[in-house]
């Protein structure tokens, strides 16, 4: 095969993969970020399931898709462990859940939600003499998003955990309130209440 036959090959490879739809519906390529220190960790791609290939790589989590990270989060329950396709069954429905209700692009509206939902401060324990003092100090991005998406996927087990609640339904509705700043949703909320004791600590 010649050297320009490859070319043409890698061209057509590069022209699918940024056609590629995450679900096969929606875009990856046009998402908005309005938090410049968490854009660097947020990987948004059109894969949903890359198998284990970043396990082995250590500090690489961010760059694994920003979806399946989410998935991967909502397996971490005693009920739901290692269910990956049920997981991503259930951020499949929610996003069309969103959609529905938003008329967004669910990934763009999950994007805004982890940069609502990420705290900027916390509290870490120092001991003087004995004594364990408060202390306020900056969350890194990295641990930001890390927090961002735990916060999600607590909020979404609580409202749908022996509850009338459907599990999609309950994702759908943490990822439009987180979206929207609401406080009255579980992520946002959490994320206040880190950074008032971080205020109260400085």
């Amino acid at each position: 095969m010649s050297a320009e036959t490859d070319s043409e090959a890698d061209a057509e490879t590069e022209t699918e993969t940024t056609g590629a739809k995450l679900f096969g519906s929606w875009a990856t390529d046009d998402i908005e970020f309005r938090d410049p220190s968490t854009e660097r960790y947020i990987t948004v791609t059109p894969i949903a399931h890359t198998m284990g290939r970043h396990a082995k790589k250590q500090f690489q989590k961010s760059e694994i898709s920003i979806v399946e990270r989410l998935i991967n989060r909502l397996m971490q329950t005693e009920e739901n462990t290692g269910k990956k396709q049920q997981s991503t069954r259930l951020v499949r429905e929610a996003f069309e859940i969103v959609h529905n209700n938003t008329d967004e692009n669910p990934v763009q509206v999950l994007v805004r939600a982890i940069e609502n939902s990420a705290p900027r401060e916390e509290t870490v324990r120092l001991k003087y003499g004995g004594i364990s003092v408060p202390k306020a100090v900056d969350i890194s991005p990295q641990r930001r998003v890390d927090q961002a998406l735990k916060f999600l996927a607590e909020g979404t087990h609580n409202a749908s955990f022996k509850t009338p609640t459907d599990a999609e339904e309950a994702l759908a509705q943490q990822l439009m309130g987180a979206a929207n700043n609401d406080v009255q949703t579980y992520a946002v909320n959490q994320k206040e209440e880190k950074e008032r004791v971080a205020a109260a600590a400085r």
